[in-house]
């Protein structure tokens, strides 16, 4: 049945397209053009080619109308962005979209909780926090290009992603359903999805929306040599355990996923001058597995399948994040004053396959030697903040405009780790019974890190129109920032080798940033741009211990702030019908944070090193052609090492050296999208998409490490999709991934955690990180 639709998906799509019978009749896609969208980048209302920087913006009826399924398909349509596609497993842990190459972090960087502040900082609505909620009832995506230090903080180095949610209507009622089912190749049953939004007016001044939203997929990784496991949750000794004997089983279809996610806002405006909403945003997450897979053979030599997963024992996780947030707008004539009031709480554990890393790294026979070896990483972060931001945004009409504001966050980051070798203790009591009191238990490592951050800062940006048509822009922020850090580490397993470890830390940032900008407008709706802008991320404490057993050099105890400037010089606007936007960039990357491990004892910590640049070519157009909607994007990236980046012990053998290319991000890029609508004669709209998505090969890491650092393919991903809209509900028919690509976006490669069957190790760890395979579905939609 699914072929059948995927054929006829295809079929509809292109003949729509192509279709020219119906010229007349065509009718616009619904979300308009690009230009014509309306954003608040600025902290001001303005359409997005009135911008003077480069910035994109998708609409969330484009997002819906495309039954986009996830923030990595979401922003594969968005030239310049790149992002490692990790599935849904640990979606909340780690940020991996890059912006303009900005990033040193390997790719498989996702199962723990790092220190450091990604290089691209991520908003909803006004509240700095990476969340990966459900893309659900959702106004609009900003992409924002470059630092945004001035109006957006820390972490703003790549660039900065804005999802702006829909605020309640006053006096309206409506709202939408909709049910989604679908098969993805490799899995064995059907996903389904229900999704409902209602907005309720409470009389004239006050309104509530409310959002909610079920997932639920069955998974296509098959994890086809996990170890049963007995009542303790160690492996099946079936001849007893002093015996090599083991007993394997298969869990099909086991990476299932379940999200549930829900919002509610209720919004008052008692008066003209004065609007308020208060929201409360909650997701959780359950996934069985992950969407990752084994290439190569088992330490019997049997060949995985195309989605088998090698690792010995299953890898769920489970998260929630919960965000309150109160808006007030004050219009005061001369003025608007708004205030941003927001506190979250988010939250999650997992366990990870650990037994290939032990085995590549010679602990499974050096310091345990036994048979049937299980490594459980168990693994939690958190996350929890309060912040608040007040901004004043000028009204008058005359030739200045400004923003000021000031900004408070409150922010607790904890993250921990219990490592276990299952069943090791009851075998080592067998086998060397007089001996027992040498080991302690099977947790061979513990590990928990708490840091408490204090960021305040003053910001603003003053525009100076010189006349109608040229304009100049200067801007500031000073920001303050204190952190402190606690670590406890133990290796409990062996007695002689347990040594409770506790380390605290705290240092102290402050600094001010600037921005240039000038722009002219041209011709009817031409906009020429040059900026040049400072961004900063935050450093920290990594509070390692310098005394007693699990000492580290005192070099390891923090790390500084590193910082870009970033040079851009851009052309948009519209001509003969066609929305054009090119920028050039060139940004220089000093004291780079690297997310790594300390030499001795493996504490997680960020250090600087080195320097880099990142220039390139970002450009679009989008247009229309004999009834055809179409987009084309272009982005070329060169982004590499400057100098070589040393560990901060002064070792003379650098950890990357200089002309490495940046990891994630391709050199090549391109984004294609075409759309097309008609009304029949019944007047049922008949609405055809097709997109696609290329990019050139890519680095798994920036390291000087063979293990890590090796060349990933290039790939292409192309969706479509074929609507018909009655006159009070919808069908959409939709493709995605039409040539079940792979996709590989990352790699744990056979040197890092492969098998060794010598060490009794019979499973592989090593695994690709690809795409969601060829989904093929059917939406229906009911608004009223």
């Amino acid at each position: 049945m699914f072929r059948s639709m995927l054929m006829a998906t295809t079929a509809v799509s292109l003949s729509l397209m192509a279709s020219q019978a119906l010229a007349e009749a065509a009718k616009p896609a619904a979300d308009a053009t690009v230009a014509e969208v309306v954003v608040t980048a600025t902290r001001r209302e303005e359409r997005v080619l009135d911008v003077p920087y480069n910035i994109s913006a998708v609409s969330g009826q484009a997002i819906d109308q495309a039954k986009v399924q996830s923030t990595a398909e979401l922003l594969r349509t968005v030239p310049g962005v790149s992002v490692v596609d990790r599935g849904y497993r640990n979606q909340g842990v780690s940020n991996s979209i890059q912006i303009r190459g900005l990033n040193v972090d390997s790719a498989i960087l996702g199962d723990y909780a790092v220190s450091a502040v990604a290089p691209v900082s991520s908003y909803v609505n006004d509240t700095p926090l990476f969340a990966n909620f459900a893309l659900k009832d959702v106004d609009r995506v900003e992409v924002l290009r470059g630092p945004q230090g001035t109006l957006y903080g820390s972490g703003s180095l790549g660039g900065t992603i804005r999802y702006i949610l829909h605020a309640p209507e006053l006096g309206q009622f409506g709202g939408k359903v909709s049910a989604t089912t679908s098969q993805v190749t490799g899995s064995g049953g059907l996903g389904w999805a229900g999704d409902g939004t209602i907005n309720i007016p409470l009389g004239d001044k006050v309104a509530l929306r409310i959002t909610g939203s079920i997932q639920d997929y069955p998974g296509l990784t098959d994890y086809v040599n996990i170890y049963k496991l007995d009542s303790t949750g160690a492996p099946v000794a079936p001849n007893g355990v002093l015996s090599s004997a083991a007993v394997y089983e298969t869990k099909k279809d086991a990476d299932t996923v379940n999200i549930k996610y829900g919002r509610a806002a209720l919004r008052v405006q008692p008066a003209e001058w004065l609007d308020m909403t208060l929201s409360y945003a909650r997701q959780s997450d359950d996934i069985g597995g992950r969407r990752q897979v084994t290439r190569g053979v088992d330490g019997y030599g049997h060949v995985y399948g195309k989605y088998d997963n090698g690792s010995v024992q299953l890898e769920p996780s489970s998260r929630e994040v919960s965000l309150t947030a109160l808006e007030t707008t004050v219009d005061l004539g001369f003025a608007t004053l708004t205030s941003s009031t927001s506190s979250y709480d988010h939250h999650g554990d997992s366990v990870s396959e650990n037994t290939g890393y032990y085995a590549k790294n010679g602990w499974l026979s050096f310091y345990y030697n036994f048979p049937r070896p299980m490594a459980s990483a168990v693994r939690s972060y958190s996350d929890r903040a309060f912040i608040e931001e007040i901004r004043l945004v000028s009204q008058t009409k005359g030739p200045l405009d400004y923003v000021v504001g000031g900004f408070y966050e409150k922010q607790k980051l904890g993250a921990t780790q219990a490592s276990y070798l299952r069943g090791f203790k009851r075998w080592w009591d067998a086998a060397y019974p007089a001996f027992k009191a040498e080991v302690q238990s099977d947790q061979d490592f513990a590990y928990d890190r708490h840091e408490d951050f204090t960021d305040k800062a003053l910001f603003g940006e003053l525009t100076y129109h010189v006349n109608d048509r040229l304009q100049v822009t200067g801007g500031v922020r000073w920001f303050d920032n204190q952190s402190k850090s606690h670590t406890f580490m133990d290796v409990p397993v062996y007695t002689s080798l347990s040594a409770p470890t506790n380390a605290s830390f705290q240092k102290s940032d402050s600094k001010a940033l600037y921005k240039a900008n000038v722009s002219w407008k041209f011709g009817e709706r031409g906009l020429a741009y040059a900026t040049v802008s400072e961004g900063y991320r935050r450093g920290g404490a990594n509070a390692v211990p310098t005394i007693g057993r699990y000492a580290e050099d005192a070099r390891w105890q923090q790390y500084g702030p590193d910082r870009v400037v970033n040079y851009e010089a851009g052309l948009k606007g519209i001509s003969h019908g066609i929305t054009y936007n090119a920028a050039l960039f060139y940004v220089d990357w000093k004291d780079i944070q690297i997310n790594t491990v300390t030499p001795n004892w493996g504490f997680f910590v960020a250090q600087n090193g080195g320097t880099a640049r990142s220039q390139g070519l970002e450009a679009q157009i989008d247009g229309r052609l004999e009834g055809v909607h179409y987009s084309l994007g272009y982005t070329y990236t060169d982004a590499k090492l400057t100098e070589n980046a040393y560990p901060p012990t002064g070792s003379l053998t650098p950890v990357a050296r200089k002309g490495a290319r940046l990891p994630g991000t391709a050199e090549h890029a391109v984004t294609f999208a075409l759309d097309h609508a008609m009304t029949l004669s019944n007047g049922v709209v008949l609405t055809g998409r097709l997109n696609g998505y290329y990019q050139s090969a890519t680095r798994n890491a920036v390291t000087t490490s063979t293990r890590l650092n090796v060349g990933l393919a290039p790939f292409q991903i192309w969706n479509t999709s074929a609507t018909a809209t009655f006159d009070k509900w919808s069908a959409t028919l939709f493709v995605k991934n039409i040539f079940n690509a792979d996709g590989v976006t990352g790699r744990f490669t056979e040197g890092y955690m492969g098998t060794d069957p010598a060490d009794g190790y019979y499973g592989n760890g090593a695994k690709d990180l690809i795409t969601l395979p060829r989904t093929v579905g059917l939406t229906l939609d009911y608004p009223f």
